[in-house]
């Protein structure tokens, strides 16, 4: 079993919830807890991150691989990537257009995520295995947050290939689960057998991360 801290909110089918970069996984997606009234969340926090212990780099396919273990039953899969630790952390939320605002100083928690952050290991280097991940009979999901080009073009890209449905959830820009209740009713949609969401937009009004 993957040595990495997790934890279950409320009952019923089960759904995996991993977190992105800067923030774990409580934080991540505090606004998708309502969702525990109907399904059994597995939030993660990602190895490296708090409470785990401080990791010296960030790596997609060590991340990879605990996932994996994890997944020991069928269930849904959510995922959400200076020299100081704050300047870079803020430096790369600006550039990512989230709608994050972090504290100053930084808490422990956020610091030690942030300086795993800056060990990012390169996502360049990934081969993702996009066709057998659509041939696969699972279904897909691409959602996004209607503010960068560049981000919404790489979503449509992914879209094509998976065969995936696709949605667009404006108001907390990078940070579309932020949005509360608009991503949560997309994702409920998709959770529930709606496979076909064509030229869905919805709208939020960003939440702020807890604490």
């Amino acid at each position: 079993m993957a040595e990495i801290h997790f934890e279950h909110w409320g009952e019923g089918p089960p759904v995996m919830l991993v977190h992105g970069s800067i923030a774990g996984g409580a934080s991540t997606w505090a606004a998708q807890r309502p969702h525990a009234a109907r399904w059994r969340l597995v939030v993660v926090d990602r190895r490296g991150y708090f409470p785990n212990p401080p990791a010296e780099r960030e790596d997609f396919e060590v991340d990879a691989g605990d996932i994996a273990e994890l997944l020991t039953e069928p269930m849904h899969l959510v995922e959400h990537g200076p020299g100081d630790p704050a300047e870079f952390l803020r430096a790369f939320i600006a550039h990512v257009g989230s709608s994050f605002t972090p504290p100053d100083p930084l808490p422990p928690p956020l610091l030690q995520n942030a300086r795993l952050l800056r060990h990012e290991r390169p996502t360049d280097e990934a081969q993702i295995p996009l066709d057998a991940l659509r041939a696969a009979p699972f279904p897909k999901l691409v959602v996004s947050g209607g503010h960068s080009p560049v981000f919404d073009a790489v979503c449509h890209a992914l879209e094509l290939r998976l065969g995936a449905s696709r949605a667009v959830v404006r108001g907390a820009g990078h940070s579309v689960q932020r949005t509360g209740a608009a991503y949560n009713d997309v994702l409920e949609r998709f959770l529930s057998g709606d496979r076909v969401l064509p030229g869905t937009t919805r709208t939020g009004r960003g939440t702020p991360p807890p604490g």
